[in-house]
């Protein structure tokens, strides 16, 4: 009777757990499925006004702003943006840092292979990789960025042409300079302030 009743304790033990195990696998299903899908018809649809400027808060609580060159990089501009509002960036880190090269971020997954998944057509231009510049990451695969943002440590005169230069760090250059390997961006957001333009 004793051996009867342990054997069913353990099988009800059991049912319990697949039970748990279950809801929470239903959660996580229930959770991606709710999960905003990403456009990009939605990003072609954004709409720039022209004083938007990118304000970085790292974890340490350090800000980074950074402006847009909308005029060279129109549909870069917008992604970026768009992935801001829907609040994409907002807890991603800095995934790959290197020592006066540049520290790049923008990956959901963190490895260097995530994206929001669609990819932009690419816009090369006139503009320099100087210290702040911030452009996209992409694979060699020209029109492949989606996400993957980097900021220049140095001036990286063999980049230009090659990757699209959308926007001009113009205050927080020690932070950026200072940022680690999986330093994170606490949040991400647009702020609109014309006197960023003007200096």
């Amino acid at each position: 009777m004793t051996k009867k009743l342990f054997i069913a304790g353990i099988l009800i033990l059991m049912l319990l757990i697949s039970c748990k195990s279950n809801k929470g696998v239903k959660k996580m299903a229930e959770k991606e499925q709710n999960k905003e899908k990403l456009s990009l018809e939605e990003v072609e649809k954004t709409v720039i006004k022209g004083d938007e400027v990118v304000k970085i808060t790292m974890e340490s609580g350090e800000e980074i702003y950074f402006i847009f060159y909308p005029e060279k990089a129109p549909l870069t501009c917008k992604n970026f943006i768009y992935l801001t509002e829907k609040g994409f960036y907002n807890g991603l880190k800095f995934h790959r840092v290197i020592v006066d090269f540049v520290v790049q971020g923008g990956d959901p997954e963190g490895t260097g292979a995530g994206g929001p998944g669609y990819s932009i057509k690419a816009e090369f231009n006139d503009l320099y990789h100087e210290i702040g510049t911030v452009a996209m990451a992409r694979s060699q695969e020209p029109n492949s960025a989606g996400s993957q943002f980097y900021i220049c440590l140095s001036k990286l005169t063999h980049l230009d042409n090659k990757y699209t230069i959308f926007g001009q760090v113009v205050k927080g250059t020690e932070v950026f300079q200072s940022i680690q390997q999986g330093d994170v961006m606490k949040k991400v957001e647009i702020i609109h302030n014309s006197t960023y333009y003007n200096k």
